[in-house]
């Protein structure tokens, strides 16, 4: 497995222009939202004998759990506490969401604005984004963002 500097760095050839990287500021995390929310969103009565709490009782945390274990806390302790961080925010928005409105139809427009923000970006960067090359991009762009944020 590639070490964070190099999935980083790898990143960063398709990511220089300060317009993209902002919109990528944006639209990332919301990507990452939805698709959680998309996940939370699968009916989860299985689940639900097993896990205590609506927050952790879905496909969401499910497949979230598998990630960080298995990709983010791989690539190094502080990057998986981060994304851990991050995702249990996710979860907690999503929960809140599910409240007020329809969860899957509201994560389905965010998913579509947040996308076509980034195509935007890239128009803008002049180069095709990372994901086209290797799909383990999707999972690495939350963490990039992540990183920039809040530091080396």
């Amino acid at each position: 497995m590639r070490t964070a500097k190099e999935w980083f760095d790898s990143y960063a050839v398709s990511h220089q222009n300060p317009t993209n990287i902002s919109i990528h500021f944006i639209c990332v995390p919301a990507i990452f939202l939805s698709i959680v929310g998309l996940f939370m969103s699968i009916p989860s009565v299985f689940l639900s004998r097993f896990l205590p709490h609506p927050i952790i009782a879905n496909w969401a945390f499910v497949v979230l759990a598998f990630v960080l274990v298995f990709f983010y806390f791989r690539m190094s302790l502080k990057i998986g506490l981060q994304m851990l961080f991050f995702s249990a925010f996710c979860l907690i928005v999503n929960y809140f969401i599910a409240q007020y409105f329809n969860l899957a139809i509201t994560s389905i427009i965010i998913f579509v604005l947040a996308w076509i923000g980034q195509f935007y970006g890239h128009k803008v960067e002049g180069k095709k984004p990372s994901f086209i090359d290797d799909l383990q991009f999707l999972l690495i762009g939350p963490a990039w963002v992540i990183y920039k944020m809040f530091g080396k």
